[in-house]
């Protein structure tokens, strides 16, 4: 089940949230639990009693860790606790990428294991090595198995970040408030990021389903297709982020924000800090900082950006064209601490330029299917192939869809929310504003409903991650 379909919207969100606040204060994790584990399985029940595992394990090996904490055991279970949690991982969405290249090279033809990937392993995998190591470092562990598992699996977040960890809302497994002020922002949150996925997103999906499509491939058709790719990419991945971030606040939870208009960027540096923030933080606090960080001086500091990048890059998706994305990632955030980031404070405009070429042509290279298929993008971008400059089919989808762009360029942009803030500042524009939100509101989701019930184009990007 997705947050952008009918039976969601309309069916189990409704009856997940009366059921909640029917419950008791003291049952209202258990029912959050029940309710996640129900979403989590319409899809794949079988895959629910991996979770549920792997939760166990998770509460076991945290108790453990705590108890040894000041022993050389504790760091024992601890690695213990991360091995396994690894292993499900490598297991489920690494093992047919290490076959097949295992084949490759040897010549042999081992059969892959063709398993399906379940959905948010990759999520809800960090958030339990998250958890086992705060508590290896200090926090205290959760001694009600339910509250933890109300925390691993819990809907709002389980299928497509941010990334949550424990000890940002360990106090509010155990007591939150719940207020009119924090559902009326969570609906409005919510709606927004439906709005995002559905009326932006979709559509930027179709014309890039349309691209894949065309015989008529042209270099003006390659770079329609590569702007659409990225706000694309953006609308879906900051749509269920807003979405999440908003069914949390409903039921009295505050998550991490994970998107700040990275678009806006002067370097790249600057754009992985208002990317997937919930991502890079944990790679930053589990990862590069524990190599060293940038105390141990540049060759070390080189050494950990390639380390955490190329997992990054891995982390989205088990495929070479991912390795390299995150490869060229570290490659360019290397270059900018060493020579380049100081020269792009000088030159504002060029080094936003420079930022959105680079996403442009690396987000290429991360949808593609595979390195053959990126090589061949990337040719395309630049007319390798003979290709024309353009075609009547590129012209036509550009005319089509150039309304849609320029909505999609303004709304990757903070230009919408600085002129709401402007206008909210003046008295009447702040009741204007009260009037109005909830008639908009109810406009989008009669869009999406609209959208949705037409059965129209709704692609889920988080199967690959």
């Amino acid at each position: 089940m997705v947050f952008s379909s009918i039976p969601f919207l309309y069916y189990f969100l409704p009856l997940a949230a009366a059921l909640y606040f029917l419950a008791p204060q003291r049952f209202r994790n258990a029912v959050l639990l029940l309710e996640s584990l129900i979403f989590y399985a319409w899809g794949e029940p079988r895959y629910v009693f991996l979770m549920g595992g792997s939760i166990l394990l998770c509460y076991v090996f945290g108790l453990l860790t705590e108890k040894y904490r000041k022993k050389k055991y504790g760091r024992f279970f601890c690695i213990l606790s991360v091995t396994v949690s690894l292993l499900f991982l490598f297991y489920f969405k690494y093992a047919d990428f290490f076959l097949a290249n295992f084949n490759a090279v040897t010549g042999l033809s081992v059969p892959l294991l063709r398993i399906a990937l379940p959905i948010g392993i990759s999520f809800y995998t960090f958030q339990m090595i998250s958890y086992t190591v705060d508590i290896y470092r200090g926090v205290a562990a959760q001694k009600n198995i339910v509250s933890l598992a109300a925390y691993i699996s819990m809907f709002p977040q389980l299928i497509a970040g941010p990334i949550v960890r424990y000890s940002d809302i360990a106090e509010q497994l155990d007591k939150r408030s719940h207020t009119f002020g924090g559902a009326s922002y969570g609906i409005r949150r919510f709606l927004i990021g439906l709005a995002k996925k559905v009326l932006l997103a979709n559509q930027m999906g179709e014309l890039c389903s349309a691209f894949r499509a065309s015989e008529e491939k042209s270099v003006l058709f390659y770079w329609l297709y590569a702007v659409a790719l990225v706000l694309q990419t953006y609308f879906d991945f900051s749509g269920y982020s807003d979405m999440a971030i908003g069914l949390g606040s409903v039921f009295g939870f505050r998550f991490p924000e994970n998107f700040n208009y990275p678009y806006i960027s002067a370097s790249i540096t600057e754009f992985w800090r208002r990317w997937h923030i919930s991502l890079g933080t944990w790679f930053r606090d589990y990862v590069y900082i524990p190599l060293g960080g940038n105390r141990r001086g540049k060759g070390r500091q080189i050494f950990n950006i390639i380390v955490v990048w190329g997992l990054t890059g891995f982390w989205h998706g088990a495929a070479w064209n991912f390795i390299v994305w995150g490869l060229l990632f570290a490659a360019l955030l290397t270059i900018e601490k060493l020579w380049l980031l100081k020269r792009l404070k000088k030159f504002r405009l060029f080094s936003h330029i420079y930022v959105v070429l680079v996403i442009l042509v690396s987000f290429v290279i991360f949808h593609a299917q595979d390195m053959k298929s990126a090589v061949s993008d990337l040719g395309g971008l630049f007319g390798a192939g003979g290709i024309p400059a353009a075609s009547v089919e590129a012209v036509y989808c550009l005319r089509s869809y150039a309304v849609l762009l320029a909505a999609g360029v303004i709304g990757a942009t903070p230009a919408v929310s600085h002129i709401l803030t402007a206008v909210s500042k003046k008295q009447t524009g702040e009741k204007i504003l009260m009037i109005a939100e909830p008639f908009v509101l109810a406009a989008l989701l009669f869009c999406v409903t609209a959208w949705l019930s037409d059965g129209s184009f709704n692609p889920f990007l988080y199967f690959r991650f």
